[in-house]
């Protein structure tokens, strides 16, 4: 997101290896890349059938440094290769004529959702599972596109034939012009986790609780007694706007 030389800090930084202009919101990327990261682990685990929907815009860096980790990148694109060349490329071509695009689109390994077109992730996630009852939608959801019309998708999936969307809720406060709704909710509503280093193995017992709730509800669904208006999982991870 910010460099453009230097990309190991071989040497000290300097002005100039500093893009003059940058593309991307800090606040959002440490956040996608462990979610990114305990989806991964619980596809492995698990042997899922998952895929990824990004809402919050300006997380593109988030998302492309993890497949550039994890290999994906470099089956389509050979220059982003899993190397110091290969991650030179990717940084300093992020976000300029001819490099990467600024946000997750179709040329994403991966990507069936237009990450600046906000308010739509749920609405592609819940679309991308219906009449495919194996299938989870990892969806990530801004708090200010949480309180638009497509959280009411839910209410169209029939558990017994359809997959599962399980949103994860970034509440960071603020949209661009004012507070969030859940930006909003009061401390009691929430359940906290204060020591950070202890966020990777409540964010991994959160997962597991979320894909038991999903089974529990199909299992139920599929076996002739539906739960009727089933709860779905959803996870709120709170973090600062800066």
């Amino acid at each position: 997101m910010f460099l453009r030389d230097n990309i190991l800090s071989g040497r000290a930084l300097a002005f100039d290896d500093v893009k003059h202009r940058l593309h991307g919101h800090w606040g959002s990327c440490p956040r996608l890349i462990l979610v990114y990261s305990h989806r991964n682990h619980l596809i492995t685990k698990h042997d899922l059938n998952m895929i990824c929907v990004v809402g919050p815009g300006h997380g593109t860096p988030a998302i492309l440094a993890s497949l550039w980790i994890e290999g994906s990148l470099e089956k389509f694109y050979p220059e982003y290769d899993w190397n110091y060349q290969g991650l030179r490329n990717l940084i300093t071509r992020f976000s300029v004529t001819g490099g990467c695009n600024n946000h997750i689109n179709g040329e994403a390994p991966g990507s069936i959702h237009e990450e600046s077109e906000l308010g739509y992730a749920l609405v592609v996630s819940f679309g991308a599972v219906m009449d495919k009852p194996d299938l989870i939608g990892a969806c990530a959801v801004g708090g200010g596109e949480a309180e638009t019309g497509p959280t009411a998708t839910y209410k169209y999936i029939d558990s017994r034939e359809s997959g599962a969307v399980r949103p994860i809720n970034h509440v960071n406060g603020f949209n661009i012009t004012e507070r969030t709704v859940y930006g909003c909710v009061d401390d009691k509503e929430l359940r906290f986790v204060e020591d950070l280093n202890a966020i990777d193995a409540d964010l991994g017992k959160s997962l597991e609780w979320a894909l038991g709730e999903i089974r529990k509800t199909q299992k139920a669904a599929r076996s002739g007694k539906p739960v009727m208006k089933p709860r779905w999982p959803l996870l709120i991870i709170r973090t600062p706007k800066d």
